[in-house]
């Protein structure tokens, strides 16, 4: 059995995991909180909170909740998309600093300057981005929902896709659809997982299943060697987190590759014990989801501190193109 990878690391006991998390939720109830997780969150934050997910899933239940307050346990994007789809709500992001290496990629000022080379083009951005971006931006998406919403889009109509390559690239492939300009940022992350990483872990687990962000910089040459018949293509899926959770659940497999920020293993393992989930790149870590602490939740909750705040006019129009994204409904054929 392969090692278990800093992605199941917890740094409490189990009789210290039950008092933080018996105060989180005694804290939470006290200020009618609702504790939201990413897939990357470290093990303890995962576990304690109301509701974890990708980023889609998470939107929705900022966007649907009738909580006062939402403590979102991810990076800054996602807390200002939240207060963006909940203006009269508090949100609270236990650490400003924790960022995103995406969403920074691609400025609100750049974006303007895109737009003007291309007029007329309907702008599609990733929900990995800064709410200035998203109110430039006719409709996001997710990496769950690219694809959909691309396809909602006239045949005919100009699309400025941004700001991942990547995902923009997968879109482009399972979409069919030319008419797609690609802002080239990335993931520092998932562009860290290598083609190289690929072949290794495929020749050292060769009956293994296979799931691959979209946002990952070997997604191409993992289709690559399916449409070669290198890899069988039935157990081979390129997936948001969220897919890759439904897929791990289902799984009667024995081991399973996972192309993503190791995060996710923990609940990949959680839904299924009787597979092993090994990461494509046991090094795929994000510094800035693992800023969220127990510490650092705990302190938000105890004081209110790290409220998030967004221009009420960037916050409207960011809103138009997030709720655009959330009407097109759960994914369909999404982005595999």
């Amino acid at each position: 059995m392969t090692a278990t990878v800093a992605a199941d690391d917890r740094t409490m006991s189990a009789t210290e995991y039950e008092t933080w998390a018996a105060e989180i939720r005694r804290l939470a109830d006290e200020r009618g909180a609702v504790v939201l997780a990413h897939n990357y969150q470290v093990p303890e934050i995962q576990d304690v909170a109301h509701f974890t997910g990708d980023s889609l899933y998470l939107s929705r239940v900022a966007a649907e909740t009738d909580a006062r307050e939402i403590v979102f346990c991810g990076v800054h994007f996602m807390a200002e998309t939240a207060k963006i789809l909940s203006p009269d709500k508090t949100v609270l992001l236990p650490d400003h600093a924790a960022g995103c290496s995406l969403a920074d990629s691609i400025t609100a000022e750049q974006l303007r300057e895109w737009k003007a080379d291309h007029p007329g083009a309907v702008v599609v951005s990733y929900v990995n981005t800064t709410a200035a971006v998203k109110a430039e931006t006719d409709i996001c998406c997710t990496s769950s929902n690219a694809a959909d919403v691309v396809r909602s889009i006239p045949a005919d109509q100009e699309i400025l896709f941004c700001p991942d390559q990547f995902l923009g690239a997968h879109v482009k492939r399972v979409t069919g659809r030319e008419n797609i300009s690609i802002w080239a940022g990335e993931c520092h992350v998932h562009a860290g997982i290598s083609p190289a990483d690929v072949r290794s872990q495929i020749a050292a687990h060769p009956d293994a299943e296979i799931l691959v962000h979209p946002e990952c910089g070997c997604t191409t040459s993992v289709l690559d060697l399916v449409s070669h018949g290198d890899l069988p293509a039935d157990r081979t899926r390129v997936l948001s987190t969220g897919g890759m959770a439904d897929a791990a659940a289902a799984t009667t497999a024995g081991q399973v590759l996972v192309a993503t920020e190791i995060g996710i293993l923990h609940q990949l393992r959680a839904l299924n014990s009787k597979t092993e989930f090994i990461p494509m790149n046991a090094r795929a870590a994000c510094r800035y989801m693992k800023m969220i602490t127990p510490a650092k939740l705990l302190h938000t909750l105890r004081t209110g501190e790290g409220a998030i705040d967004v221009d009420p006019d960037t916050a409207a129009r960011a809103r138009r193109a997030v709720e655009a994204m959330i009407a097109i409904g759960e994914p369909g054929r999404g982005g595999e």
